[in-house]
């Protein structure tokens, strides 16, 4: 069995913290008040899982995180296109060394490429 999402993602985040980035955890979703009303986190459909930013230079990044054989969703793609379009530093990251990779690389959309719409 793969490693979950979860797993890689807290696996991602302290490592990128102890290598000079500071990351934020997107807590995504919907959920329903006591009084029955739905509350939203506020956030765009398609926001990747962890945001935050190099120390080094500023740069902002944006990691989706996927297990083995995870896939992105279509409003996941719709982001990394906008993402894409200002040249931002983003991708899909199935593990630490994918994550350290597209930070440390500057690289723009690493791993949507098999994906509809993908580019690197």
């Amino acid at each position: 069995m793969s490693e979950s999402e979860h797993s890689i993602q807290s696996k991602i985040q302290v490592e990128l913290s102890k290598h000079g980035c500071t990351v934020f955890r997107a807590n995504v979703g919907k959920m329903r008040t006591p009084d029955g009303r739905f509350f939203s986190t506020g956030l765009p459909s398609g926001f990747p899982d962890l945001s935050g930013f190099r120390w080094i230079d500023g740069k902002a990044f944006y990691i989706e995180v996927k297990n083995a054989t995870g896939k992105p969703r279509e409003d996941q793609i719709r982001f990394h296109h906008m993402l894409t379009s200002h040249n931002i530093i983003h991708g899909i990251a199935r593990s630490v060394d994918d994550a350290r990779m597209i930070i440390n690389g500057g690289l723009v959309g690493y791993g949507f490429s098999d994906y509809e719409g993908g580019i690197a």
